[in-house]
């Protein structure tokens, strides 16, 4: 089995967006925040329980991050494919 990773450039007032977005979809096992510069900012796993008792927590301090970023990259590794 493989990781897959995928990555997107957001402007911060669309990172909250795309942070649901990706949660939303659930094949995502952990999400990485980064600034312009590749900084790493935030890492969060995704988890079936995470999702619904840590995702407030998690959504509202994505928000704050947001508000201080002009662009920033979202680092996504997906669930395992198995070939």
């Amino acid at each position: 089995m493989s990781k897959e990773k995928e990555y997107y450039k957001v402007s911060g007032d669309k990172l909250l967006t795309k942070i649901k977005q990706i949660i939303k979809e659930g094949n995502a096992r952990k999400i990485i925040i980064k600034n312009e510069e590749g900084k790493k900012l935030i890492e969060f796993p995704i988890t079936i329980g995470a999702v619904g008792v840590l995702a407030a927590p998690l959504i509202a301090a994505v928000g704050a991050m947001a508000a201080l970023l002009t662009n920033c990259q979202i680092e996504v590794e997906k669930k395992a494919v198995k070939k």
